[in-house]
């Protein structure tokens, strides 16, 4: 062997959060990009259904987030899947490619069938980066981080969706709703395909969670059909978490689309709507790495339970203050935007608490169809109760909605214990 050409060392692959920071840190900063793009809709995009399409039912102006939701919902579903055939990377990769003309179709779409599109390709971009960067944190760090390793790739994806909305109810109250604010969205998807092709993809790591496992590879069957339905209603706290994260995300498709006209309804500008919206998610992904943290420590039940129940607090806060409306938008923002926070990476993980590795990926799948079908169903409720009752009984409905939901997870929801 001549001297030039010694053999590689051999890469070391451990479990955890210390141990793969690198690659866990790249990945962050890969679900920033993720969440950014998003953002880019929060703020706006109702307004130009109104004031620039014309649009004049709530129904209609809400029909971008029923295409994203239901677009996303069966991406989360397909992804799951497809991590049998094809690298967590690989769809990672897929999914940037597929957002490139998102920006630019919310900029320029002549017409609100654009912005339906442009929400279609967004939904698939986020089922497919998301996922992959949910999967691929917890591949990484192994079974006892995965609240903080999903409270830090959740509070990255949201706060970075707070940062967009401020900045963009900025830049639309200054340059006007379109283009300047839907153009910073470029910066996002070369940012986020650059990171992702930079980016190792985790198999290996999986590998070594399934050696170390203590549970032996389940012999039932592993097919979608069976985890779907096993995740949906026959396993007791599976179902409960799906459960939540479904009402969980129908508040949020609800938020996003009422609260930015409600407010503006109610004498508000762009500039203040952008606060309010951005507070939200802010406030939601801040507050993930605390309560994942947290999850670790005193387990996942009592965090979902009452970051619902404060959810649905924060709705009736909105409705009881709206005499005074920035009040009322601060307000509800900060509790509901706390309660998501308590909620959001702790159901992730309950849900990979109680799915083996062999089928964690489907089972997480199948949890996130129902949660982002929760957008769709968001705004299909809002759409029809604004139409005939007005956009506050909006709210009011979320309310009992939130609150029934965190009575189910309370009693459907169990520990696992490792």
């Amino acid at each position: 062997m001549t001297s030039w050409s010694k053999p590689r060392p051999v890469r070391v692959i451990e479990l955890g959060l210390r141990e793969n920071w690198v690659q866990f840190t790249l990945l962050v900063i890969v679900n920033v990009c993720v969440g950014a793009l998003v953002g880019l809709e929060r703020t706006t995009v109702p307004v130009i259904g109104a004031e620039v399409f014309g649009l004049t039912s709530d129904l209609a102006v809400f029909s971008f987030i029923i295409a994203f939701g239901v677009t996303k919902a069966f991406t989360n579903l397909a992804a799951g899947a497809l991590t049998a055939r094809f690298a967590r990377r690989q769809l990672l990769l897929t999914g940037w490619v597929i957002g490139i003309p998102v920006p630019f179709m919310l900029a320029w779409g002549p017409n609100w069938w654009w912005i339906i599109a442009a929400n279609v390709l967004l939904g698939l971009n986020q089922g497919l980066a998301w996922s992959m960067t949910v999967n691929m944190k917890i591949d990484l760090v192994g079974p006892r981080q995965r609240g903080l390793a999903t409270g830090l790739n959740e509070a990255a994806g949201y706060v970075a969706v707070g940062v967009t909305a401020l900045l963009t109810g900025f830049l639309a109250t200054t340059y006007g709703l379109r283009p300047a604010p839907q153009l910073i969205g470029a910066v996002f998807v070369v940012g986020g395909l650059l990171l992702s092709l930079v980016v190792r993809d985790t198999a290996d790591h999986l590998a070594l969670e399934l050696r170390r496992h203590p549970a032996p590879t389940p012999a039932h069957d592993t097919r979608l059909r069976d985890i779907f339905a096993v995740t949906s209603w026959r396993h007791r706290s599976l179902r409960g978490a799906s459960q939540a994260g479904f009402v969980n995300n129908l508040n949020d498709g609800l938020m996003w689309g009422v609260f930015p006209l409600l407010f503006i309804d109610h004498g508000l500008g762009l500039t203040a709507v952008g606060v309010i919206k951005g507070l939200y998610p802010i406030l939601w992904g801040i507050g993930q790495i605390p309560a994942g943290h947290l999850a670790d420590r005193i387990g996942r039940k009592t965090l979902i339970v009452w970051g619902m129940f404060i959810q649905a607090a924060g709705f009736v806060a909105a409705r009881a203050l709206l005499d005074w409306p920035l009040l009322a938008g601060l307000v509800s923002a900060t509790a509901i935007g706390i309660g998501t926070a308590m909620v959001y990476p702790t159901l992730i993980a309950s849900i990979s608490d109680h799915a083996h590795p062999e089928w964690r990926a489907k089972a997480l799948g199948t949890y996130r169809f129902w949660r982002d079908l929760g957008y769709a169903g968001g705004a299909l409720v809002a759409g029809v109760l604004a139409d005939a009752f007005g956009l506050t009984s909006t709210i009011l409905a979320a309310a009992a909605i939130t609150a029934l939901s965190g009575v189910l997870a309370a009693r459907w929801i169990t520990e696992a214990h490792w």
